[in-house]
C-alpha cells in the first residue's frame, strides 16, 4: 500500500500521516529527511542527489522514482509519503 499526502506547508500533512501510521500500522516516510540520510550514506543514489541539491535544483522525477522504489522494497507492507 502506498499513501501519498500532498499539500502546502502548514496544511497538516505530517499530522494526518502520523494518525494514519497509528491506525494502519505502516510507516510514515518523510522524503526530505530520507533524502538527506541517503546523501549522508554516500551511496550511488545519495551522490546523485547531493549533486542535484548542491546545484540548487530539485531532485528529478527519475531520481525520486528510484528512491521511492527503494523505500517500497524496504517496506513491503506499504508506506505513507
Amino acid at each position: 500500500m502506498l499513501i501519498v499526502i500532498l499539500g502546502p506547508p502548514g496544511a497538516g500533512k505530517g499530522t494526518h500521516a502520523k494518525e494514519l501510521e497509528k491506525i494502519l500500522g505502516i510507516p510514515h516516510i518523510s522524503t526530505g529527511a530520507l533524502l538527506r540520510l541517503e546523501v549522508a550514506s554516500r551511496t550511488e543514489l545519495g551522490r546523485k542527489i547531493e549533486k542535484v541539491i548542491a546545484a540548487g535544483e530539485l531532485v528529478s522525477d527519475d531520481i525520486m522514482a528510484d528512491y521511492v522504489e527503494k523505500i517500497l522494497r524496504a517496506n513491503p507492507k506499504g508506506v505513507i509519503l
